[in-house]
């Protein structure tokens, strides 16, 4: 049985008039954040108001660098140097930096979005870039994962550079037979009751199931829910109502 988790939303994706994602709502029933930057999601007044937000509710926030593609919503591999790999982790993670330093915070920790994380999970090159990164502007250099740690360039680098590495579990995505999340486009509507169940399963066994109905432990140390999602609250809800049940404490990871 776990003791404590923390949990995990992507906020901060709206920009200018368009909205993404319900943030005043559901940053006050989470503990992390995962601010865009303004590539993939995200603008300088959407970055204040995510850190205003954050500081009311009393969490952690850290950066979610993304692909120089709103049209995309981020979600389309491009090619990069390793040199524009750094450089676009650096530009997007210092000005959040800028922000939460602004109003007496500390970048808690950095995590990829999108076709981005993808990149940089296939390319030791780009993974190293995008590490180097992540020490040279985050204070307590930490980066959040999902997957194995085996296996994916990034990690493997993490690691190797001594990279705190929060491993992350999901209930509004699927596993493969290897414990790595099945990644679609967009995150529909949810099975409540299903999740419930997988949600309560994974308290007590640290373990999903994957799609082909096998078990798989997943180590994890934080429940990422997509904010953007259409059953976000509902999941949030249901996960703090399971662990008050349980006796798990919900707290952000420490560096």
């Amino acid at each position: 049985m776990l003791e404590r988790i923390d949990i995990n939303v992507d906020c901060g994706e709206s920009f200018g008039n368009w909205r993404m994602g319900i943030d005043e709502r559901i940053m006050p029933l989470i503990t992390t954040a995962n601010a865009a930057c303004g590539f993939h999601g995200g603008d300088p007044m959407t970055m204040l108001r995510t850190v205003d937000y954050a500081k009311a509710a009393g969490i952690v926030i850290g950066a979610h660098p993304g692909l120089p593609d709103l049209a995309g919503f981020g979600r389309r591999a491009m090619a990069l140097s390793a040199d524009e790999t750094y450089a676009c982790m650096m530009y997007q993670a210092g000005a959040l930096r800028a922000f939460v330093e602004a109003k007496g915070l500390a970048l808690h920790h950095l995590k990829p979005h999108g076709a981005f994380y993808g990149m940089l999970n296939n390319d030791k090159a780009l993974a190293a870039a995008a590490v180097r990164a992540i020490r040279d502007v985050c204070p307590k250099p930490m980066l959040y994962w999902a997957g194995p740690v085996k296996g994916r360039a990034l990690s493997e680098v993490a690691l190797a550079e001594g990279v705190r590495l929060v491993s992350e579990v999901y209930f509004d995505l699927e596993y493969d037979d290897d414990g790595f999340l099945i990644l679609q486009r967009g995150v529909g509507e949810v099975d409540m009751a299903r999740t419930r169940e997988r949600i309560r399963n994974f308290f007590q066994t640290g373990e999903v199931t994957s799609v082909s109905g096998n078990r798989v432990a997943i180590p994890a140390e934080s429940i990422c829910v997509h904010g953007d999602g259409p059953s976000a609250i509902p999941i949030v809800e249901s996960i703090r109502e399971i662990a008050g049940e349980l006796g798990i404490a919900l707290k952000p990871v420490s560096a």
